[in-house]
């Protein structure tokens, strides 16, 4: 159960500083193109400037990354 609820721009934010480190960002498509080829959120490298990971979870990841604890959840 889960007692402390993240909103989902405060997870986003929590997982990029966690991954500035590994030159990577997760990041929302803008145009509805993007957002079919890619999901409602992707992974960008920011050194070579390329997507590295598509129709990523932001909750799984979160937890994966450990920015996300166990008694939390994500405000929908």
């Amino acid at each position: 159960m889960t007692n402390k609820l993240v909103s989902m721009q405060g997870l986003i934010a929590r997982i990029n500083r966690k991954l500035v480190h590994q030159d990577e960002v997760l990041k929302i498509p803008r145009s509805e193109r993007m957002r079919s080829d890619c999901g409602e959120f992707y992974l960008v490298n920011t050194e070579f400037n390329c997507i590295c990971g598509k129709h990523i979870d932001p909750e799984g990841l979160g937890r994966e990354l450990g920015v996300l604890k166990p008694f939390e959840g994500v405000a929908r």
